[in-house]
């Protein structure tokens, strides 16, 4: 019994009959095409909580990794293609690890050379991601967010791409080539200006944003949008809002997920103001 326990210790279990806490999916890398999903990646600080009101106090091996994108693990191989929701964001800085009393993390880290950026760079493998889910990335600070860009950008073949909750403002620097269906929902877009140049896009959703006017929208008059999404955004309130999409998108057949009506083909009335004279 004695030895059981220290074995359920040292694996970082206890013998209680608290459930788990849900680990948030968002930080982990989920490879596709496999049972097995390791999880490289902890979110807490030191401590696993398993329930609400229990916490231990020593840390798990994993913490190690915590900080870590997936292709800064060593002894493994896998591409950034055959991932499905891998975390990108970059860690604290140091700076940051000092003042959070994290300093032993300092230490682990080394100095990266030349020819190990140009090995991360091509285990990536970006260029060749056909269907990628960048969700939930939690971009906190500026660097992370500079280096969630240089990423997109080189998307030059993601077919499906979902960023989903990323507070996004403007990806109008970011060309799409060969996206079909782009999910940019719940994030801070205020226009489609700032939208990246998707050419071949035939699902858009814009669902949870900020976007006020229709304006800007003509410019996917040219594409091949079949679906598009724009509930919860200040532009659905505008009068006769249907009938000004559908007519700036002659291609469209779904808006907000109810397929193209009959009277929202009718072009949007002109209104014309009668003033009324009294001829003496």
């Amino acid at each position: 019994m004695q030895q059981q326990d220290m074995s359920e210790r040292s694996s970082g279990l206890t013998s209680s009959s608290h459930k788990p806490c849900k680990i948030d999916p968002s930080c982990c890398s989920t490879q596709r095409d496999t049972r097995a999903v390791p999880l490289l990646l902890s979110q807490n600080r030191g401590v696993l909580r398993h329930s609400c009101d229990s916490e231990l106090p020593f840390p798990l091996p994993s913490d190690s990794f915590k900080y870590l994108n997936w292709c800064d693990i060593e002894d493994h191989d896998v591409p950034g293609d055959q991932l499905y929701c891998p975390r990108v964001r970059e860690g604290p800085t140091d700076e940051e690890l000092f003042f959070r009393g994290e300093e032993l993390l300092l230490k682990k880290r080394k100095q990266v050379t030349d020819t190990e950026k140009w090995q991360k760079k091509l285990q990536e493998n970006w260029a060749n991601c056909a269907e990628l889910n960048l969700s939930f990335q939690d971009l906190g600070d500026l660097y992370q967010v500079e280096n969630f860009q240089r990423i997109l950008q080189r998307l030059i073949r993601v077919e499906k791409l979902w960023l989903v909750d990323n507070s996004l403002t403007d990806l109008s620097a970011i060309r799409l080539p060969r996206c079909r269906e782009l999910n940019v929902s719940k994030n801070y877009f205020t226009s489609f200006k700032q939208l990246p140049k998707i050419p071949q896009i035939q699902h858009l959703s814009l669902a949870e944003n900020n976007i006020m006017t229709l304006s800007g929208i003509s410019d996917f008059r040219h594409t091949p949008l079949e679906s598009l999404i724009l509930k919860r955004n200040p532009c659905e309130f505008q009068e006769r809002y249907r009938q000004l999409v559908f007519s700036s998108l002659p291609n469209l057949k779904m808006l907000d997920g109810i397929p193209k009506l009959p009277e929202d083909c009718s072009p949007p009335k002109i209104r014309f103001l009668f003033r009324m004279c009294t001829i003496l």
